[in-house]
């Protein structure tokens, strides 16, 4: 199996019917509190490397990673110290 690029990971997302790819800067050491989203979440790290925390465990994220996080799940978010730049799916055209 080979590693994910963006490109690869935007191709499958449109193949899957997902209507674009969202990518958003994360500034350094940026700490998010525990939260939740009322959606999947399907991300790639292009650039630089986050913590996710969910319940007591925590997985680190690096430029190359792909995740996928439940909608509703509680979690945390801790940053690099280059921040990130990570590419998430958008909705689904059938889900409007």
């Amino acid at each position: 199996m080979s590693t994910p690029t963006f490109e690869s990971f935007t191709d499958q997302s449109l193949e899957e019917g997902f209507d674009e790819i969202i990518v958003r800067e994360w500034a350094p050491q940026l700490e998010l509190a525990t939260h939740t989203h009322p959606f999947d979440v399907s991300a790639y790290v292009a650039r630089g490397e986050y913590w996710l925390t969910v319940g007591d465990q925590v997985k680190r994220f690096k430029a190359g990673d792909f995740f996928r996080l439940a909608s509703d799940v509680p979690h945390a978010e801790l940053y690099g110290a280059e921040g990130a730049r990570c590419g998430s799916r958008g909705p689904i055209a059938s889900a409007r």
